[in-house]
């Protein structure tokens, strides 16, 4: 019981600083938001190895970087990744931490979606009636925009492939992540070398206190992952399924409450339709799982 609360707790802690994440990246302005993924990268890169340094985890590291497949599938995950990132922070420091938050909320669906045309999986029915309502949100939204919603959809679609990467090569998220960094670490350092010949870097020309806040780009990066790493292995996989939602809600409260950023009708309807359907995906997964379950004692009983 006491293993699971701590579970709880630091998938709680996990979540609520990715969706605290709006409240960072402002913070390195006015660096571009290519300028922060680089360091985010590269200081990241530096911090994840010396957590595998210090948790003795090294060899680990090289057997998956031996393993062709692995590598080859953690390279494509840091590229996607790397999108990912840049999308957040692009989107986050002009004004849309509301289209931030709807690119996670619907990325649960997504990911479902890219297990049916890529893995060749099957919906439920109750699957499909929330992927359907996720749909005309998107429509409804477009509509309000007066566009696609686009930098929503890159996050939605980019962290649902980074996901299904990481289920194909089934790394340990520590191990994973330190492989990706790296692999992208050699491309940043020359871009932020390439920014300080120059000129053009914003690292350092505001202040000391600028120049150290990139540094911590990658205690930042790492913190989260390492706390829900924790949680995954104290508390059940439903405890998590729930809690991802803790970072949007966030995300979309500091966007609406703090930024004060614009919420017409329409805009509250979409995300009200999506709301809807996380609802009809989440209860119909909990049931299935609960089916599934005892269905299985029952056999077990037999």
């Amino acid at each position: 019981m006491q293993e699971s609360r701590r579970g709880f707790l630091l998938g709680v802690a996990a979540y609520s600083l990715w969706g605290a994440f709006p409240l960072y990246w402002p913070l390195l302005e006015p660096a571009g938001a290519v300028e922060i993924l680089a360091h985010r990268v590269l200081w990241s890169a530096v911090t994840m190895a010396l957590v595998v340094a210090l948790m003795r985890r090294t060899p680990e590291v090289m057997a998956v970087v031996r393993d062709r497949r692995a590598f080859r599938i953690l390279t494509f995950a840091a590229v996607v990744i790397s999108f990912n990132w840049a999308a957040y922070i692009w989107g986050v420091n002009n004004g849309r931490v509301v289209e931030t938050s709807l690119g996670y909320f619907i990325n649960p669906l997504v990911t479902v979606l890219m297990g049916v045309f890529i893995l060749g999986e099957r919906l439920r029915r109750l699957q499909w009636v929330a992927v359907g309502i996720a749909t005309l949100a998107v429509v409804v939204l477009t509509l309000d925009y007066g566009r696609l919603p686009y930098v929503a959809l890159v996050l939605a679609f980019s962290f649902g492939s980074y996901g299904l990467a990481k289920k194909q090569a089934n790394v340990d998220a520590v191990v994973s992540l330190t492989i990706e960094t790296a692999v992208l670490a050699p491309l940043a350092g020359l871009y932020v070398a390439w920014l300080v010949l120059t000129g053009a870097s914003s690292m350092g020309s505001e202040g000391l206190g600028h120049a150290l806040l990139f540094l911590t780009t990658g205690v930042v990066t790492a913190i989260p992952l390492l706390c829900f790493g924790a949680a995954a292995i104290r508390v059940p996989l439903v405890v998590l399924g729930l809690l991802q939602y803790l970072a949007p809600v966030i995300q979309f409260a500091l966007g609406v409450l703090l930024f004060q950023e614009d919420m017409p009708p329409g805009r509250w309807f979409g995300f009200g339709l999506v709301w809807v359907a996380l609802v009809i995906f989440t209860v119909e997964a909990i049931n299935h799982r609960r089916r599934q379950l005892r269905l299985v004692t029952e056999a077990s009983a037999c």
